[in-house]
């Protein structure tokens, strides 16, 4: 695997975050920093496309019963 830049998804003090790293070839990486080594790989098209999807509000429905913070 290449040497890859893991920029935390997350800000504030929390114990487990996303990170997420963009790879020369486009791909774009996505895994925990306490699981290091279990990484999710997917294509730049894929990723704006669900960029889009929270923007759009898309997957609202997934968090209505989270409490706020």
């Amino acid at each position: 695997m290449p040497e890859l830049d893991w920029i935390p998804v997350t800000e504030g003090d929390e114990t487990e975050y996303l990170e997420i790293a963009f790879a020369e070839n486009g791909d774009v990486h996505l895994r925990t920093n306490t699981e290091p080594g279990t990484v999710v790989v997917t294509t730049a098209a894929k990723w704006d496309a669900f960029v889009l999807g929270v923007r759009a509000g898309e997957f609202d429905h997934f968090v209505e019963d989270v409490p706020e913070a």
